[in-house]
């Protein structure tokens, strides 16, 4: 494969799998931007569609199945099921709800998810997920039947008003489902694992980091990388469409204007105090919380009963306990209470009554009729306690406050003083989705308007430039390309350390080796680069590698523990050429490197409370390889000075002891506002050792990862000519100011007359 073709291949971009359908085949009675979404979804066949409540998600979805598919399977919350068979009616679609395979006899039929195991999904030619972000919510077992039910189904679509109501990692489940991408491949490709929150681990401007908790996992925090915002939203618009009103896509908004939204909390004084606690000191868990709704019950439903029994209007009362609704039902008038034990049937006919206005008070939970639900019929809501959920509490909100509402709504929130924190949770959760869902809209919006108007492009800002002193060559660009450049057999000494596979991200560029969703595309990568730096390299002379091994996590590795990252690259260098003639070891300091990663492992106390969990301190390797053939030019250190017997016995060990972590050159201000981290240049110490070991004064030494310019600044310091190749720009330039600053310090007239240049820059 060229080098071209790979990183066209490599984009993170879904490719359509579905069909294109003319404008005039779609339904006329949708809007033109539903209509535009609709066939946007169809061009791409596996798709999710993020449309805000009241934009006529039921509409798009059922008319993308009636284009896409003689058999569709639409699997919803029961209580929207119902309501989307009424909603097709509208249009002039049949959507037939079933609750066996057996029952299928319609094109398009729909079932609740508590009826999957009914079904055959092979029978099925697509399938859409109606309120999808269950997605998120459901069990692991569960999530992962729907994604295993349908990994063959051709045609899939997943619908929700809020994709990722907690957080962007939630986005994962919907990219697993629709098979675009592996909760694992995303991870890796665009978050990164976090330890705490400070200032540079900002979320999208919350400063939260994201907590995942997959099967097998006991939990881990990540968060978006800073610089993989634009590639991550870029990808999501290449599989899913985001809107909150018909002006997204450029449409006018009449008609798609909220009314006011009232929000009344009320917050009673209740005489309650904890047995166990003289004074009240704020709830210590579910048991507190649980105490605390039990003995307030009555406080609560009566303050909601002197609401709602003094309006004529009517009123959805949400709660959240059945002795809740039990008591509800005792002091409303003109009300019915649905329950999760009433029968399907039931509660389906008892919400289309209310919604047909034959009675005046619906007494529910968030989790029946919270989702999906059009009770546009109502302007009045009451909550008779809140969960910490503010998915749940937003869901319930837009059930009455949606495009078409003729109304203001009124949203009374009824809670003991003791349960003020709850409020102020949920309300900080508002806060934090909001600001995450104007991003969202704010930062996809222009790839959408690209993706809806097939104008993809993808631009590129490469441009590779040269920059030359007396003794250097500085590249900036690809390294796989700009070797290419170099003369075949004239380099006598390679010195660099790679990015670590997926540990770290130093770009959203995909030429950046670095930027690789996987170790197999790594490597893949990663072959181009060893392939030609054999093909510069002048036979019998050899590169040293810059390794380590890399932690293993659960979420994105399957399992915690250490992979073999130097191994790994003796077998691409052996696979290309090379041969491995060894290695060093460079000591490490485990208490240091405890401090800097925050590694729980390394700690004494992770000793004294289980030391199966314990491991060494994580070694660098410098692999060495030398090119086939034998070398012409003898490699002298002795005669050259830089090499004594003593010296010798220490390096030759293998173990190279005595080089200081901190000994690197100065690095701050080659960081890029969005990087993640600070740079971790190579040691000088470790380049100075495979300088003078196997290279001669004034021979050429080549870096084709040179981030600020170490190994080429070390060849200059003693006397060699230096290649360096960097592709991020912020590093290119603090690079080429440190290998200016190496010859005004270490170079005078004769380049290679080096050891009194040494000398001097010492007195200096």
């Amino acid at each position: 494969m060229e080098y071209s073709e790979f990183i066209a291949n490599k984009k993170l971009r879904t490719k359509a799998t579905g069909r294109e359908i003319a404008a005039s085949d779609i339904h006329q009675m949708l809007f033109p931007f539903q209509r535009d979404v609709v066939a946007w979804a169809c061009r791409k066949g596996r798709a999710a569609i993020f449309l805000d409540t009241g934009l006529g998600k039921t509409f798009v979805q059922i008319e993308w199945a009636r284009l896409m598919a003689q058999r569709t399977l639409i699997i919803a919350p029961l209580s929207v099921a119902r309501q989307t068979v009424r909603e097709a009616s509208k249009i002039g679609v049949t959507v037939k709800y079933v609750r066996h395979q057996n029952e299928c006899d319609t094109d398009i039929c729909i079932t609740n998810y508590e009826m999957l195991d009914e079904f055959d999904p092979s029978m099925f030619g697509a399938v859409v997920l109606d309120e999808s972000s269950i997605l998120k919510s459901l069990d692991g077992k569960t999530r992962r039947k729907l994604i295993d039910m349908f990994q063959s189904t051709p045609y899939r679509l997943a619908c929700t008003a809020t994709p990722a109501p907690n957080d962007q990692s939630e986005i994962g489940n919907h990219a697993q489902f629709l098979g675009i991408m592996s909760m694992q491949e995303m991870l890796a490709s665009f978050f990164i694992h976090a330890n705490k929150v400070d200032e540079r681990a900002l979320n999208d401007g919350t400063g939260r980091s994201v907590k995942t908790k997959q099967s097998g996992d006991k939990g881990q925090e990540w968060r978006l990388k800073n610089h993989a915002r634009d590639a991550f939203y870029r990808w999501m618009s290449s599989w899913s469409i985001s809107l909150r009103k018909p002006s997204d896509l450029g449409y006018d908004d009449n008609g798609y204007i909220l009314p006011a939204l009232n929000v009344k909390p009320l917050f009673i004084d209740v005489d309650y105090v904890p047995q166990d606690q003289l004074f009240f000191t704020g709830m210590r868990g579910i048991q507190d919380r649980h105490a605390i709704r039990s003995k307030t019950l009555a406080e609560r439903v009566a303050t909601a009963a002197e609401i709602v029994n003094n309006s004529d209007d009517q009123w959805i009362v949400w709660c959240g306990l059945n002795d809740e609704g039990d008591a509800l039902e005792s002091a409303l008038t003109d009300c019915r209470q649905v329950q999760g034990s009433d029968a399907p049937e039931v509660k389906a006919q008892a919400i289309e009554d209310f919604q047909d206005g034959k009675y005046r008070v619906l007494i529910t939970k968030p989790k029946i009729a919270g989702f999906g639900m059009n009770f546009q019929n109502a302007h009045n809501m009451i909550f008779v306690g809140m969960s910490d959920s503010w998915e749940s509490y937003y869901q319930c909100i837009r059930r009455e406050w949606r495009f078409g509402q003729r109304h203001e709504v009124n949203a009374y929130i009824v809670l003991s003083e003791l349960e003020r924190e709850i409020y102020t949770n949920v309300m900080q959760k508002e806060a934090m989705a909001r600001g995450m869902g104007d991003e969202l809209i704010a930062r996809v919006q222009k790839y959408e308007w690209e993706e809806l108007n097939m104008e993809a492009q993808d631009k590129d800002d490469y441009n590779p430039i040269t920059v030359t002193g007396e003794s250097f060559t500085a590249m900036r660009g690809d390294s796989s390309e700009r070797l290419s450049e170099i003369a075949t057999g004239s380099v006598h000494l390679s010195v660099y350390s790679p990015p670590f596979a997926d540990l770290y991200t130093y770009s959203n560029s995909d030429r950046d080796l670095g930027n690789s969703k996987d170790w197999p595309e790594f490597f893949s990568h990663y072959a181009f680069i060893i392939r030609e730096l054999l093909r510069v390299t002048k036979p019998g002379r050899l590169t040293c590698v810059h390794t380590a091994d890399i932690p293993a996590m659960a979420v994105k590795d399957g399992y915690i523990g250490m992979k073999d990252f130097p191994g790994a690259v003796i077998e691409a260098y052996e696979a290309e050429g090379w041969t491995f003639v060894g290695r060093a070891i460079v000591g490490k300091n485990p208490q240091a490197q405890a401090i800097r990663t925050k590694a729980k492992a390394l700690l004494f106390t992770q000793l004294a409370k289980d030391s199966s969990h314990s491991r060494p301190a994580i070694l660098d390797q410098v692999l060495i390889f030398k090119a086939p053939g034998e070398n012409d030019t003898p490699i002298q250190p002795v005669k050259n000075g830089e090499m004594n017997n003593e010296t010798w016995i220490d390096w030759a060990s293998g173990i190279w002891i005595g080089i200081s972590e901190s000994d690197t050159l100065q690095f701050t201000t080659a960081r890029d506002a969005d990087d993640e981290k600070h740079i971790c240049p190579l040691q000088l110490g470790t380049i100075e050792r495979c300088i003078k070991l196997y290279s001669n004064p004034g021979e050429t030494v080549l870096t084709p990862f040179m981030g600020i310019g170490s190994e080429a600044y070390q060849a200059i310091r003693f006397g060699r000519k230096a290649i360096g190749i960097e592709l991020k720009e912020s590093y290119y330039k603090i690079a080429v100011k440190n290998l200016r600053e190496a010859e005004q310090t270490y170079q005078g007239d004769d380049l290679f007359s080096y050891a009194a240049k040494i000398a001097q820059s010492d007195l200096v």
